[in-house]
Order: structure tokens, then sequence, then C-alpha cells
């Protein structure tokens, strides 16, 4: 396990401070917690050092931090976890120190104890160990020296999968996320559609072959699975050998990713600023290397644990959306989280663009192409991340296309309004992707204001006919609710309620009074429809 890895686990909620990829990429070899001032003694080389500064405080800071952290150095640490609940924050000459000393700090919130820390290191160690049966191994001597060198000849992910089945007669192999996108196969393995994948992995009826998981810092939705076709091709120890060649594969190349997911984080935050400068939204584009090329689409997305889960990983949405993202071939995206769990991924429409131009479509058709493909992609691939994990809801809101960085900004606002349309319109523990092109209706543009704004909306016009204790209310909104659907017609209303034509007049009457408004005028009958449908 590295440093990195505690990172990314989204249940530690860790944040760091300061430290490079160098010292990121660091084996933890064990978890040391000290409050002492000098702790030489008791650290070891690899160990991470957790403490709640106690020995810290400001008046003589300077001194104990040079003394604490030089300690650190000369033991070898391989990182500082540092609790902020003493302090409120760890303190900046901590941060400078480690700095000086080359020592990657990482803070940790007060809700986090450092017993989940040690845990997670260790249930890590120990699961790397147990998943080889004995000391001796399954892959012959020759193949994995090669799969070595290939490793730290940064060899591609395929070459690595192609090489370790090749002494096994080259069986049929995928290496498969959980929603069946396909990473990488062996040469003798046909292409395999991504919801016969999915479907695959999960073992649904008449589905055969062999499943393993890649261990890897990931979530459900992101995950990596080896799947052969046939069972009983390849010893389980072989196929246990080679899941771990590849997840040390996925790990390396999970470090050289973080500038890139750095990058995506800094746009979502950029965005996330009213009227953000363009010039500085067009510096972070670039540093995610999606220059303007055609205009862009913004996907603003949410996954809600379950009741159950509460408390799952927060990065859920990203990996998810990502993951999503990643099943649309020709494009280019970045990703970031975003306050409260939601997700937000920028799109250029560059690779979309060249299959609508080809097709002879005009610029404009373009752009609607380029809507609607994103649109139906995420419609497809959608429920397949939502397989991963079932019992969750997935949600996701796509913007209107915009022709350059100035337009983002309300791009986010339509991909927001669409994303709480979805959420409210769609059944529990389920995935539904709604557009801004999709409100249609008067229900569909409701549905994205936020539920404090329609309960003020509602009290507001229907007022007394919403006081609680006299039945003749509730009478009253069902036969309101009724008249409107009937577009005010008072026989086809009598007739549904089963009333006299002079109770409904009675009636409408009523709630006219109660209300103050004229349910004979459009403007009237619109303001009352829209607050029934706030409820």
């Amino acid at each position: 396990m590295h440093v990195e890895h505690l990172l990314r686990l989204d249940s530690l909620d860790l944040t760091l401070v300061w430290g490079d990829e160098s010292l990121l990429g660091q084996e933890i070899g064990g978890v040391t917690a000290t409050d002492l001032e000098d702790p030489t003694r008791f650290l070891q080389s690899g160990e991470i050092v957790l403490s709640g500064l106690v020995w810290w405080n400001p008046a003589d800071g300077p001194a104990r931090t040079e003394r604490f952290v030089s300690a650190l150095r000369e033991a070898g640490a391989a990182a500082l976890l540092a609790g902020e609940e003493t302090h409120g924050e760890v303190p900046r000459e901590l941060a400078e120190a480690c700095r000086r000393h080359r020592i990657a700090l990482l803070a940790v919130p007060a809700h986090t104890s450092f017993r989940a820390i040690t845990e997670a290191v260790y249930l890590r160690q120990w699961g790397e160990l147990s998943r080889r049966p004995s000391d001796l191994y399954a892959l012959p001597e020759n193949v994995r020296g090669e799969l070595e060198r290939e490793l730290e000849r940064g060899a591609s992910v395929g070459d690595l999968l192609e090489s370790a089945f090749a002494h096994l007669g080259t069986p049929s192999c995928h290496l498969l996320t959980g929603s069946g996108r396909t990473i990488a196969r062996t040469a003798t393995a046909a292409e395999l559609p991504a919801r016969r994948a999915s479907e695959s992995l999960r073992g649904a009826r008449g589905a055969q072959g062999t499943t393993l998981r890649v261990e890897a810092d990931d979530t459900d939705f992101d995950a990596w699975y080896l799947h052969l076709a046939d069972e009983g091709q390849v010893p389980p120890r072989v196929l246990h050998e080679i899941a771990e060649v590849l997840g040390r594969h996925r790990r390396r190349h999970d470090r050289r990713r973080a500038s890139r997911r750095q990058a995506g984080q800094e746009l979502a935050a950029l965005l996330g600023i009213p009227h953000a400068d363009t010039n500085a939204l067009e510096n972070a584009l670039s540093s995610c290397g999606l220059t303007d090329r055609g205009g862009y689409t913004v996907v603003v997305a949410s996954a809600t644990p379950a009741a159950a889960e509460e408390g799952a990983d927060a990065g859920s949405a990203a990996a998810a959306l990502a993951e999503a993202l990643s099943h649309l071939p020709g494009i280019s995206f970045a990703v970031g989280a975003r306050p409260g769990g939601e997700a937000l991924a920028v799109i250029t429409h560059d690779g979309i663009a060249h299959d609508t131009t080809a097709q002879g479509m005009t610029a404009q058709d373009g752009a609607e192409g380029v809507d609607r493909t994103v649109r139906a992609a995420l419609g497809e691939t959608w429920p397949l991340v939502h397989a991963c994990r079932p019992t969750s809801a997935l949600y996701a809101g796509v913007s209107e296309p915009v022709a350059g960085p100035a337009g983002l900004g309300a791009a986010v606002g339509q991909a927001r309004y669409a994303l709480a349309a979805a959420a409210r319109t769609a059944a529990p523990h389920t995935a539904h992707v709604a557009a801004a092109e999709d409100l249609t209706s008067l229900e569909a543009l409701l549905a994205g204001v936020p539920d404090d704004v329609r309960e003020v909306y509602r009290t507001t016009v229907l007022g007394p006919l919403l006081r609680g204790g006299r039945s003749s209310n509730a009478l009253l909104l069902e036969t309101l609710e009724v008249f409107l659907a009937h577009n005010c017609s008072w026989a086809r209303t009598a007739e549904t309620l089963h009333l006299h034509v002079n109770t409904v007049h009675y009636r409408v009457q009523r709630v006219e009074t109660l209300t103050g408004r004229d349910l004979s005028r459009l403007d009237h009958r619109l303001d009352l429809r829209a607050a029934l449908l706030c409820r």
C-alpha cells in the first residue's frame, strides 16, 4: 500500500497538505501513533506517523515543529498524518517544515479516527498477503520475470495481459470494468458488448466463465475484473498472481494520472464560482487537455447511497460519471467532484463533431447531434454503471451544447437543474438521466426547483386550502385538481367526482374566494396548477 492510496479512500476523508508524486508513491511499512515531541526511538523506516499535534502550541511551535519533523526524516517515515481536532487545522509552520524535510503531510479531519486509518493500512496489507495461498509462486519464473520487466518499461495493460496468458496457450480473457467496458483482451478473445459483459460479471442466468476482481484503490464503479469465458482453463493461483500484476499496473497508472485528476478538480471548483474569469477557465481547460475544438457539454451527476450504506465513498459520483463517459468512443472529458456529493464533467465536442460533420450535417445540426449523442450514450451506459451498485441511486443532468468557455457557467446551471429534475422524477434506487432539452412541460420545469422554493410557492398560492383539520379543505383541493385536469370543464369534473354540477360550481367559487384567484383567467389557472405540482 502506498501513501497516495490513503487519499483515495473516501471513507477516511484525508486531505493532502503537501507531498509530491515520489513521496506519495512510497510504500507504507506500518503505522505509529505518537504525540511525543521527540518520537525518534519509537519510529521505524517506512511507517506513517499519526499525530494529534498535542505536543504543538503557537508559543514555541517552530522549535518543537523542527524537532518533530526532523525526527521523522531521520527515521525514514513515509508520511505524517496530522489530526485537525486539537487546533482546528494543520499549523502552517508544520506544513513548511514537512516541505523542507520532504515529508508528505496529510490532514486528518476530526471525524476520522486514527484507528480507522490503522485498520485501513493493515487490512490492505493482510489482503495482499492472503491472496497468495503459499510462499511458492504459481507463475513460471520466466513469465514472472518478463512481467516484471514489462511493468518497469511501462508496458500497456494489453501487452501485460497477453504476456501473462501466453504460456497457457492464450485463453480467451477480457479485462473489464464493473460496467462491462473492455480495458483489454487477449488475441483469442472476441469483442464483448458492454451489456453482455456486465451480465456475465453479475452471473446472469446462462452466463458462464470465471471472474476475479483486480485489487486496487478503486470504487465499485471503476473496478477492474479478469473474466475468462470458460471455467477451469487457468489454475486459481495463477489467476490471482496475474490479477496482482495487473493491480500493480493499475496503481502505477493511477499515480501518473494524479495530475490530470487534480486538473479536473480545479476546473470543477472554478465552474462553481459565479461569473468565473474566462481567461482562468481557458487555462483550466487547457490543463485538462480540453482546448476549444468545437464547443462543450456539461454533465452533473450524483450518486446517492442506500440507507444501509450511508457514509459510503463520497467520490462515487465522480467515479461513476467518469466510467460512464469512458464508454463513449473518441471524446475528451475531465471530471471533478463538487461539494454535496456531486460530480461535474466537461466534454469537448471535437471527437463527436467529426462524426456529425462526416454525416453531412450543418454546424447547427452538428451541435444538436452532439447533444443527442451525449444524452443517448449516457442513457445506455448509466444503467450499466448503476448495476455496479444497484442499491444506490444514480442521477445525471446534461446541459445544452455551448460554443466556448464563456458559456460554461450557464451550462453548469442547466445541467444542475436537469439533475434536480432527474432526481425528483426517478424511482428510488434507480439510474436516470435528464437533459435541459427535456424541460418541455410545466411539471418538468418545476421538478428542478429546490424543495424550499417549491414549498414557499405552494403555501403562498394555495394558502387556506392547505390548513389541516378540516375535511372540506381536502375536498376543495381534490375538486381543484380534477377541475384543472379536465380543462375547467364543469360537466366532466362533476362526472369524475360523481357530483352535481352545482356542487362543482360552489366548490370552485370557494377555491377562488380562499386563494384570491379567478379560474376564468389563464394565468391564474397556471398559478394554481403550478402550486399543485409543487406538492
